[in-house]
């Protein structure tokens, strides 16, 4: 697995509102090649589709589904994420002004040498003065 998927990405592909072609591909890649994630990643998707929810943006069914979608992708999460929150990732993102969440995704990126799949654009800032690859929606 050569991408890392950050939740903002994530997103793009569950709501029409955010949906774009280049989004739409990140997700075709995924389904083929499968993607690494912080540990942080569910808990921000999930996260976001209950605010949706709170929000009246869909139901409750329809997070449900998408979080069943999201389950059959080869999506992995990184078992090292957490030994990292308190020394790289911490740097990174008082370096990068980004928040720990997303220095979390940085962090992995570098340490995988993998392209970043994002739509933070503070992030894929950071990345790219990093000198990881990107993929952008």
């Amino acid at each position: 697995m050569t991408l890392v998927l950050d939740a903002s990405m994530t997103i793009a592909w569950l709501f029409e509102d955010e949906h774009t072609e280049a989004a739409h591909a990140v997700m075709r890649r995924v389904a083929v090649e499968g993607a690494l994630v912080p540990t942080l990643w569910r808990l921000e998707v999930a996260n976001v589709l209950r605010n949706a929810v709170r929000r009246k943006r869909c139901d409750e069914a329809y997070a449900d589904r998408s979080i069943a979608r999201l389950a059959r992708l080869i999506i992995q999460s990184d078992g090292e994420t957490d030994d990292h929150a308190w020394s790289a990732t911490r740097i990174l993102a008082r370096e990068e002004d980004l928040t720990l969440y997303d220095a979390a995704y940085l962090e992995l990126a570098i340490r995988k040498r993998a392209i970043l799949a994002s739509c933070d654009t503070a992030l894929l800032n950071a990345a790219t003065r990093r000198n990881i690859e990107t993929i952008t929606a």
